[in-house]
């Protein structure tokens, strides 16, 4: 007797992983219908190729139907969605996108990448080197990654699963954190600093979620963490029976005339990407890579084709004075890597360097104070930030002496009209001089490549 796909179905199913997710259930051969009250792109355009975008936006509790295997609801959905309330009437089986995913991977290897900076480079360059060597396996990446067309991909016969652990809250109705959902063997602790306000309000409250993690490592599971933070090196290198605890520092590598190598054994291997940051996830990457029988020639071999990931230190465009480069950047422990990562790749170009404030953590009064003495390593640091952006979110709305008080940066330039900001950028000198925009939004519509095609054109002779 055939057996027939099973159904089901994704409340909010427009988010940047719930529709991956999506995506990826429906090439496991899957039947997939979603809601959802907003849909933009890429998602919009990604799922209406495969047929799965739905006909109307808006919430439909009559989608939900008895004869549904699971629900899935994302994020964006609130505690009283009509559609979860017709699942819960219906008694049907709601998961997390987490929870459902572990339901998808209960019986392969489960290897784990958390951190508060970090993970999404590291899951990526696992993806690459076992990619590189034809390994089969299974993945969630919260960012494109060159080589892969799906951010999430479920199969029934790969052994391992790679996944990105947030520690934000897995639903509306759970406010257990992603990464508790996978139930690792292998975990990874790249790093903690405070973010997700929101949420995690109290500092010790984020810091204990890391805890959890780690304490939820399995007897015969390997814990691998970064020992140049102290603060991951207290709560990983607690004794745990039968757990196996892992540090790593960064590789150890030099930047000769704008080119970053590894060097190892008098032997140099050559990088596309750069900074003090990148060298420890490469280190962290490693180290798992090495438990999944990656040896250390092998990872050396893959890891010099590795580009970044999607909005991970990408670069824009480039002359022969200037480099434009766009990050995923908007947490203050992020703002001051990519910044020194920059600078320490160019230490002879002029560096300007701009951030986004649009995240709740990072428009907020109190967490603000967070970004003090962040910026020192750009020559001219600019922040951008629209007081619309506070108001949507009926948060207090900023003040550029709020700004700059934060920062303790007294030359700190502050925008808060994207249209002035791009104005002021072509207008600056750009001779042995690079920018760098950093944000997890999009400086209210900034084209981003049309402004660095403009800054890098060869000057009219």
């Amino acid at each position: 007797m055939t057996q027939l796909p099973r159904k089901i179905h994704l409340i909010a199913i427009g988010g940047s992983v719930m529709h991956n997710l999506a995506i990826a259930l429906h090439e496991k051969g899957f039947q997939v219908t979603g809601s959802d009250d907003h849909i933009r792109n890429p998602a919009k355009d990604r799922l209406a190729r495969l047929g799965l975008l739905p006909d109307e936006e808006g919430w439909f509790p009559e989608r939900i139907t008895a004869d549904l295997d699971a629900v899935i609801l994302g994020m964006h959905a609130r505690k009283d969605n009509p559609e979860l309330a017709k699942a819960q009437e219906l008694n049907l089986p709601i998961y997390s996108f987490p929870e459902y995913v572990y339901q998808q991977c209960r019986d392969k290897q489960r290897v784990v990448v958390a951190g508060s900076h970090g993970k999404t480079s590291i899951t990526s360059m696992l993806m690459h080197v076992l990619n590189y060597y034809n390994r089969k396996f299974d993945y969630l990446v919260g960012a494109q990654v060159e080589g892969f067309e799906n951010q999430v991909k479920l199969t029934d016969d790969a052994p391992v699963v790679i996944i990105e652990g947030d520690e934000y809250l897995a639903s509306p109705l759970d406010p257990t954190p992603k990464f508790l959902h996978y139930h690792h063997h292998i975990g990874l602790v790249s790093g903690i600093a405070w973010d997700h306000i929101n949420v995690y309000p109290d500092f010790e409250d984020y810091v204990r979620q890391f805890d959890l993690f780690a304490d939820a490592t399995p007897k015969g599971g390997t814990l691998v963490y970064c020992e140049e933070d102290d603060l991951v090196t207290v709560i990983c290198k607690k004794e745990r029976a039968d757990v196996t605890a892992l540090p790593y520092e960064a590789l150890p590598a030099k930047v000769i005339d704008g080119q970053t190598s590894l060097v190892l054994d008098d032997q140099k291997y050559p990088l596309q990407v750069f900074g003090h940051h990148n060298l420890l996830n490469m280190s962290g990457a490693k180290t798992i890579l090495m438990r999944l029988g990656i040896t250390e020639p092998m990872f050396y071999e893959a890891i010099q084709s590795f580009r970044g990931a999607a909005n991970r230190l990408e670069l824009l465009a480039q002359n022969g004075t200037t480099n434009v480069y766009k990050d995923f950047a908007h947490a203050p422990s992020k703002l001051k890597a990519t910044c020194q990562a920059v600078r320490d790749q160019f230490p002879d170009r002029r560096l300007i360097a701009c951030l986004e404030l649009h995240t709740f953590s990072s428009i907020n009064p109190e967490f603000l104070k967070q970004y003090a003495f962040t910026y020192t390593a750009a020559d001219v640091p600019v922040v951008f930030y629209n007081p619309e952006t506070s108001r949507r979110k009926q948060m207090h709305v900023l003040t550029e002496s709020d700004i700059k008080a934060a920062f303790e940066e007294p030359d700190l330039k502050i925008f808060t009209d994207s249209a002035a900001l791009q104005t002021w950028l072509e207008q600056q000198d750009w001779t042995e001089t690079n920018l760098l925009l950093m944000s997890s939004g999009g400086f209210e519509g900034l084209n981003m490549q049309a402004l660095a095609d403009q800054l890098t054109k060869p000057l009219a002779r």
